[in-house]
């Protein structure tokens, strides 16, 4: 069967954006304090994948790149450079520029060629800089305490036995033979060897037989093959992960260690004060081949024999999803117990369609019954076969929170404020479509809370606040619906300034006296801003008006509160998914619409004399000392009803933008399941509908939008009273 490249392609870029946002959460935690071993193991296995991926396709640009910044990653790893803030920052600007060339490749686009050269050559400047000793990281001690030995203070010596394995017979024996072109794809034996070294204490021998005579020596061409013994207490899944990249361009052979029947210390070189002990080679030999300019050293010991001393870390396994890059995808990665369920339920269908078969085929009145089971039962499997494909497209908001780390990170730097990032609820899950199409708003609220809401340093002193202020983002489910919550403890909303810019506006009257929810919803209106100067990173309300446009349009709402100089919350609320709605269906005349069943609040019979006029432009009801507008739905959409009369017909109490109303329907029908289907990409946007759908008689049945609804209420009552206003003001 043929490779397809380009399946292969796409994987590459999506497994690259894996590692990338991978590398940058551990380097973001590194520059937290939280200096271990795994983390920089995890770093390096990250580019170490992309320079082994690009080689594949010859992306010599990501090759060379990766390999550098591979190279000094590897210092790091080996304790042979200290971990400064300036080398993090360094780092993640080379995150940054192989996602710029990553994504330009994706994207068959150009990207900034200087900004990737510049960041290239402070890579190698570290490179040319001596090595320097890494203080040691006690292991009892906090991730941030780190101790370095006393000039004068001898280091303890240690012996052979020393660093023997203290289980000999847990590891594993390991032929590795490499094809002669493996090092073209840009995979380096050495690295190989780091990671298994990282699973527990490791033996290298190295076979020298098959490199040619000089003149016919390809220096491209890997004529080595190597004999290893890994001795470690682990799966064997873990050793494949580490030939993964390889394993089709290498003989391999993985197999259980058995107990040596002679001393250990015949097989393992000796060590000298914690350090591998290397054979003389005599560095004029030509006849070993480098593997890559930076490995010459590695390759001419000959004969490489080590031993790492530190234990395995906690986490080894070589997982590719972890996270996920923030740019929209074709594809997502689903459980094996997702896909385990939708087999088990296709398995239920097919027993179910073959007892229904047999019904059919010599029916008579006697099966009745039967035939009632089957329908009941094929009912029960499709609706849990379409319960089980949705949770397919199920993503947890993790894939969303966590490009904030960095940027929370690079803004904090730019407005020069201290600023701690709390995420939580990370696994909340949520329909791939609404994820992808919440990450613009959710970035514009981040941005706004750190350049508006949390003030500086000095200021949060000075009012008696801790320095360093906090943003958390919070994700939970209630009900059928998910709840998004980015909170800050800055200084809140001033509503004496949003009344007054208000005023100015135009948008409200000095003699009106609104309530704090609705002069809150000022802030969404377009350019509304309390702010004297925008900065180019935000201002309260410039872009909101988009936000929330957004939200609506996943049928989702925003909610704001605030508590002046404590802080403000956003609050979020949309459906799972964009797919299926849970509805009730209502009639109108001859016309059938739906209301989502979380937007209801409840239904009644209207009583007259709980009706009242409120200025001959609305009807209002009294319901429990809440006076609610009425919307009369046949009058809004221009048709015939069956009755003009409250007393009736049926009163819909709503909720939308956290305000109520009352839509006046013929007869509530009856509720189900609605598959949505766009109603904008097959005719038109309507005015108050969100949607359609296909009944179950083949009939069309529009889903009404309750925001918008309310929206038009509000904007007709204002239009009917203003041409009130003009003409008693000709009668003056």
């Amino acid at each position: 069967m043929p490779v397809n490249l380009n399946e292969i392609r796409e994987l590459f870029f999506e497994e690259s954006f894996d590692n990338l946002d991978r590398m940058e959460s551990n380097l973001l935690d590194l520059e937290n304090g939280n200096v271990d071993d795994e983390l920089i193991n995890s770093i390096f296995r990250g580019a170490h994948s992309i320079k082994g991926g690009a080689g594949i396709f010859d992306f010599e640009h990501i090759i060379s790149f990766s390999h550098i910044m591979e190279t000094l990653l590897d210092d790091l790893r080996h304790g042979e450079r200290i971990i400064t803030q300036s080398l993090i920052d360094l780092l993640l600007r080379s995150v940054d520029a192989l996602r710029m060339m990553v994504s330009a490749l994706k994207g068959n686009s150009d990207y900034d060629v200087q900004e990737v050269q510049v960041c290239q050559d402070d890579l190698q400047e570290i490179l040319k800089a001596p090595l320097e000793k890494a203080p040691v990281i006690q292991a009892a001690s906090s991730p941030t305490e780190i101790t370095t030995p006393h000039p004068n203070e001898e280091e303890p010596s240690h012996t052979e036995e020393d660093f023997l394995p203290s289980v000999v017979d847990k590891g594993w024996h390991i032929v590795f033979k490499p094809d002669l072109s493996m090092l073209k794809t840009g995979n380096d034996p050495i690295n190989l060897f780091d990671e298994l070294a990282c699973l527990g204490k490791l033996t290298v021998k190295v076979d020298t037989s098959q490199v040619p005579a000089f003149p016919d020596l390809d220096v491209q061409a890997c004529y080595l093959s190597w004999e290893l013994t890994l001795y470690a207490d682990v799966e064997r899944a873990l050793i494949d992960d580490v030939f993964e990249w390889v394993e089709d361009e290498c003989q391999l052979d993985i197999t259980p260690l058995i107990p040596p029947t002679q001393p250990l210390g015949e097989t393992v070189s000796s060590l000298q004060n914690g350090k591998e002990a290397v054979p003389a080679v005599d560095k004029n030999d030509k006849s070993v081949p480098p593997l890559e300019k930076n490995d010459e050293s590695a390759l001419e010991k000959g004969e490489i024999s080590s031993v790492k001393t530190e234990p395995p870390p906690k986490h080894t396994v070589l997982t590719h999803n972890v996270t996920h890059h923030a740019t929209e995808a074709n594809s997502i990665r689903v459980s094996i117990d997702k896909i385990d369920d939708l087999i088990n339920m296709v398995g239920e269908l097919v027993i179910t369609q073959s007892m229904l078969e047999q019904i059919g085929n010599n029916f008579n009145s006697s099966q009745t019954e039967q035939l009632r089971d089957g329908l009941s039962q094929l009912e029960r499997n499709s609706r849990e076969l379409q319960e089980s494909v949705m949770r397919i497209r199920m993503l947890p908001i993790s894939f969303s929170f966590n490009r904030f780390p960095r940027l929370v990170h690079n803004l904090s730097l730019q407005l020069n404020k201290k600023v701690e990032l709390k995420l939580s609820g990370e696994h909340t899950e949520l329909d791939k479509t609404v994820l992808e199409k919440m990450s613009d708003p959710l970035v514009h609220l981040v941005r706004n809370a750190l350049d508006h809401g949390i003030e500086t340093p000095a200021m949060r002193q000075a009012v008696g606040k801790s320095e360093t202020g906090t943003l958390h983002l919070h994700a939970f489910h209630q009900g059928g619906n998910i709840i998004i919550q980015i909170s800050d403890d800055g200084a809140g909303f001033d509503l004496k300034k949003i009344r007054a810019k208000a005023i100015g506006q135009g948008l409200l009257n000095q003699d009106d006296h609104p309530s704090k929810e609705q002069l809150y919803d000022f802030i969404f209106h377009p350019g509304f801003t309390t702010v004297a100067q925008v900065s180019d990173l935000s201002g309260r309300g410039v872009g909101m008006d988009v936000v929330r446009r957004n939200i609506r349009a996943l049928g989702g709402t925003i909610e704001i509160q605030s508590k002046p100089g404590q802080g403000s919350t956003f609050r979020i609320r949309l459906p799972l998914t964009l797919a299926i709605l849970d509805g009730q269906l209502v009639r109108v005349g001859k016309e059938i619409y739906i209301l989502s069943l979380l937007s209801i609040i409840e239904s009644l019979r209207v009583k007259p004399k709980l009706v009242n006029s409120y200025t001959g432009l609305a009807e209002v009801y009294r319901l429990r000392d809440e006076y609610i507008p009425i919307l009369r739905l046949y009058d809004l959409f221009g048709i015939t009803p069956n009755t003009t009369q409250l007393a009736q017909g049926i009163l819909v109490i709503v909720e939308g933008e956290n305000q109520k109303m009352g839509l006046f329907v013929d007869e509530l029908l009856s509720q189900q399941q609605i598959v949505i289907k766009s109603l904008e990409n097959n005719y038109k946007k309507i005015p108050g509908i969100s949607a359609a759908t296909i009944l179950g008689d083949g009939s069309v049945a529009l889903i009404l939008d309750v925001a918008e609804l309310i929206q038009l209420f509000h904007a007709k009552t204002k239009t009917q009273a203003s041409h009130s206003t003009t003409f008693m003001d000709s009668l003056l």
